[in-house]
């Protein structure tokens, strides 16, 4: 009987002893800290893209005169990914776009949510459950003056000793009506990691 109770005792001590070992703790951490996990694209790039050329923009003399007395109205279309990684284009674009809103300088046309509208309006007017007298009207939209629209892309490089990879960023800013770039610019990063050698 005791070697039996030994044995339980042993088996609960070491279930709890491993459960305790994998027990995994959950902090928060400053979002706007570096990351250096490894040399994809991750965070840290993505507020520096997208600060460096919210700037950029909002600093620039052409850009200063086309919002003196007025706030144009905007679309940014979801930036263009030519590197070999998945990024998520749609985070940067949403980063951009908030930041120039928040500047109170432009206004934005959502392009992605225009279908949604378009649903909610035909609601309003064929659903038979709004007051006609009360429902939004067709063809009051007010349409994009300008398009913000960018690529991303990369060059990687790699030997036995170390890994590199160059990112550059280019967005510029159309005038839809005459087709012109008002303005434009481009950021890069460059990061680069060594490959460890091991050693006796």
């Amino acid at each position: 009987m005791n070697k039996l109770a030994l044995i339980t005792t042993l088996g609960l001590t070491l279930t709890l002893a491993v459960g305790c070992a994998n027990k995994s703790v959950v902090r928060y951490g400053d979002a706007t800290a570096v990351e250096t996990t490894d040399i994809n694209f991750g965070s840290t790039d993505l507020q520096k893209v997208a600060a460096e050329m919210t700037d950029s923009l909002l600093l620039s003399p052409v850009v200063g005169t086309l919002t003196q007395n007025k706030r144009p109205v905007m679309f940014v279309e979801r930036l263009k990914n030519k590197t070999s990684e998945h990024i998520d284009t749609e985070s940067i674009t949403d980063s951009i776009s908030t930041k120039l809103l928040r500047s109170g300088k432009f206004r934005f046309v959502d392009m992605g949510r225009v279908e949604a509208a378009r649903e909610q309006l035909k609601f309003q007017h064929e659903g038979g459950m709004v007051d006609p007298n009360k429902a939004l009207q067709f063809g009051r939209q007010i349409g994009a003056q300008y398009m913000l629209y960018g690529n991303l892309s990369s060059i990687v490089k790699s030997n036995q000793d170390k890994s590199d990879v160059y990112y550059k960023f280019t967005l510029r800013l159309m005038d839809l009506e005459s087709g012109l770039v008002e303005w434009a610019d481009e950021t890069e990063i460059r990061k680069t990691k060594a490959k460890e050698s091991v050693g006796w």
